[in-house]
């Protein structure tokens, strides 16, 4: 019994040694077949490391573009900002000084005087009828009749002309009164009133962005009439509409020419803040 059971642990030994031998000779068979060896897979993990590297770092270098582009986008919309303010600015600045010429101009109208005919004007006409006749004797029956005389008819339709002008020009309908006071010139060439209606019509053009044409109203005027009251504001718009010509250092000489020749007036003002304003912008 004792032989049996050694013959069985016996067989039983060589094949484990058997199975053992298999196992040490098909393992390292088996890590030379495999498709992909230690260190294989090592230098597989290292070029995926590499490449997830090189995706962080184009993943920064795209962030970093991108805040760039945002900056230069930032800049440009602060600029547009800046732009758009000076527009509604000079805007606002033009209805402005309208607004308050037109008043002027308003109160003018409500004085003894012609509609925006100027206040020398008037008082060098009176002396000029003082002088011409003598006053009337005391009690004569035509001392009465030597008030204001009453407008003749060419002077109501004269007035009437510039009155529906300025009307259309009140009422913004600038293509009607930019006609009016073309026809106003035309027909009454030399009034006291003529230089008042080139102003408007530069005016006029001026406010709808015409500036070729306003540029010729206001020449028009200096040039035929410069001794006009309204020689100081033709000259101040003179240089603001070079300035929207694009002919900047037309429009510096012109605003610096109404510094020198008109000081102290509000014309005077308004172009030392402009001139100001240029060189701050230079």
């Amino acid at each position: 019994m004792k032989q049996i059971l050694a013959k069985r642990f016996m067989a039983r030994i060589g094949t484990a040694g058997a199975i053992a031998s298999a196992v040490l000779f098909v393992g390292p068979l088996h890590a030379q077949n495999s498709p992909l060896s230690l260190a294989d897979r090592v230098a597989r993990l290292e070029q995926q490391a590499q490449n997830r590297d090189q995706s962080g770092t184009s993943l920064v270098n795209r962030l970093q573009q991108m805040q760039s582009q945002m900056q230069q986008m930032q800049g440009q919309i602060e600029e547009l900002q800046h732009q758009l303010q000076d527009l509604q600015d000079k805007g606002k600045a033009q209805y402005v000084d309208l607004d308050s010429r037109i008043g002027r101009l308003e109160h003018a109208s409500a004085s003894p005087n012609p509609a925006g005919q100027p206040a020398h004007a008037a008082s060098t006409g009176a002396a000029a009828a003082a002088t011409a006749s003598p006053p009337p004797a005391a009690g004569s029956a035509s001392a009465a009749s030597q008030g204001t005389p009453a407008p003749t008819p060419a002077n109501a339709t004269m007035q009437a002309a510039y009155g529906a002008a300025f009307k259309s020009l009140r009422g913004g309908d600038y293509v009607a009164a930019s006609r009016g006071f073309r026809d106003y010139i035309q027909k009454y060439p030399d009034t006291s009133l003529t230089p008042n209606a080139f102003y408007w019509l530069g005016e006029s053009y001026y406010v709808t962005q015409n500036y070729p044409v306003a540029l010729e109203a206001f020449q028009h005027l200096l040039a035929q009439f410069p001794d006009s009251e309204k020689a100081p504001d033709a000259r101040l718009k003179l240089g603001y509409t070079q300035l929207e010509l694009k002919q900047h250092a037309a429009a510096e000489a012109t605003l610096k020419s109404v510094v020198a020749k008109y000081p102290g007036t509000k014309a005077a003002s308004l172009a030392q803040e402009r001139l100001r304003r240029l060189d701050q912008a230079h």
